[in-house]
């Protein structure tokens, strides 16, 4: 299996009678391979029309998409390099956290923005009802996605039939909203 890692490194600058620098360097991977079966992904322009409309209205006022609260997930592309947005279901993980599932409605393949996140996980918003935060985000693993995945199938049956369609593990990703300090 190919295992994606990334580094961010994190410089912290501490005012306050002096100027201190603080440089941390932490490991993200994102390792989930595609799977070999999977439902077939919704495509063309009728889906583009259906996301941008849902984006919209993400950022306007919040709300939910097929019956899931959503949020606008921005990324950088990992082969363009040209921001890409993507309407995103979501679950509350505490004080400006939430949980996204790489679902893909239950297809083979990863989405293209989970790939987008292993190539730029330092490069990452989140928007809802008029707000904009630059978050981080990190891949469950272990315990910590078990418990997660059992949450999050429990409030919503939907993501199990997915998990039910695909022969891969479905991603479980934590984004938190960064600091102003950038952390």
């Amino acid at each position: 299996m190919t295992r994606l890692v990334s580094v961010l490194t994190v410089i912290t600058l501490v005012v306050g009678g002096g100027c201190s620098h603080a440089i941390e360097e932490i490991f993200v991977s994102f390792d989930t391979p595609n799977g070999t079966r999977g439902a077939r992904q919704p495509k063309g322009l009728l889906m583009r029309w259906f996301n941008g409309w849902n984006m919209n209205r993400i950022r306007r006022k919040g709300g939910k998409v097929m019956g899931m609260d959503a949020l606008v997930l921005t990324t950088v592309g990992r082969k363009s390099g040209v921001e890409r947005s993507s309407p995103v279901a979501y679950f509350p993980d505490g004080n400006d956290a939430w949980l996204v599932v790489a679902s893909a409605n239950g297809a083979a393949n990863n989405p293209a923005w989970y790939h987008n996140l292993a190539a730029h996980p330092d490069q990452v918003r989140v928007e809802m009802a008029g707000r904009k935060l630059a978050v981080s985000a990190e891949q469950l693993h272990g315990q910590a996605r078990e418990q997660a995945w059992r949450r999050i199938k429990n409030d919503f049956p939907r993501f199990a039939k997915y998990e039910q369609q695909t022969d891969r593990e479905l991603p479980v990703i934590r984004l938190q909203a960064r600091s102003a300090s950038g952390t």
